[in-house]
């Protein structure tokens, strides 16, 4: 399976069949507020990941297939277990370690405020297939060019991996083993050929797309279009979220 097409999960549930605008914009408020939440209160989040849930459930998105997918934020699960011990200020004594205060809270934002951004964002790209992506960005007002360039750069994902198995696999049937330390000199230079050719590539598409007519503008492919009650279905989670966290600003 391809890369960007692995985080695509094909369904018929409503929030499959509800327009790509009305899922990027309640994506983004749902974000934002989790962002906006203050890190040192801690009944917000858990609403926020009951939330989620319930998402998960109307959308028919089971744990087993999203749970992989969230492994993508281990290095800011790494940056979030060093905080405790590389802040300073007044520290707490937990199982024979001296843990930073301010570390520990540092430390907690970043895992549930990451974790649930990743979760959302996951959430969107199960639940919107790349060829209605561009509608809904179009619908938003979002300038062509960006537009071209987010479309593309999803669609080129699955060509440089593609490329990048292609080359592993010609270097393995020469006897290659990409997995020991002194193959590292081979490796970075194989990075640096799968630049050259991917650019060289990027470089025929382009001429091959103005031959054709291509004009800056991403066609829509007849994605559903937007009405006030998929509207006021889709920004439910997020206004939910919205106002957790004004709850919690209010009560801090």
């Amino acid at each position: 399976m391809s890369a960007t097409h692995s985080l695509h999960l094909p369904g018929h549930s409503r929030i499959h069949r509800a327009p790509a605008e009305t899922k990027i914009v309640a994506a983004v408020v749902a974000v934002s507020a989790v962002v906006a939440t203050p890190r040192e209160m801690f009944w917000p989040f858990f609403v926020y990941a009951l939330l989620v849930l319930v998402v998960w459930r109307v959308a028919e998105i089971p744990l087993r297939w999203i749970a992989p997918r969230l492994l993508i934020e281990l290095p800011f699960v790494v940056l979030a277990v060093l905080l405790p011990f590389a802040e300073g200020g007044p520290r707490t004594d937990f199982l024979g370690m001296s843990l930073s205060n301010q570390g520990l809270v540092a430390a907690w934002g970043i895992l549930v405020k990451g974790t649930l951004g990743v979760a959302v964002s996951l959430t969107l790209a199960a639940t919107t297939s790349v060829r209605d992506l561009p509608g809904g960005l179009t619908r938003l007002r979002v300038p062509g060019l960006i537009v071209t360039i987010v479309v593309l750069m999803l669609r080129y994902v699955d060509v440089l991996v593609g490329e990048a198995m292609r080359m592993k696999v010609a270097r393995v049937s020469r006897g290659d083993d990409p997995r020991t330390f002194r193959q590292a000199g081979a490796t970075a230079r194989g990075a640096g050929a799968l630049f050259l050719r991917a650019y060289e590539r990027g470089e025929r598409v382009h001429v091959a797309m103005l031959s054709r007519g291509f004009t800056g503008a991403t066609p829509d492919y007849g994605s559903p279009i937007a009405t006030t009650r998929s509207w006021l279905g889709a920004m439910v989670p997020a206004v939910g979220a919205v106002l957790v966290c004004l709850l919690a600003w209010w009560l801090r």
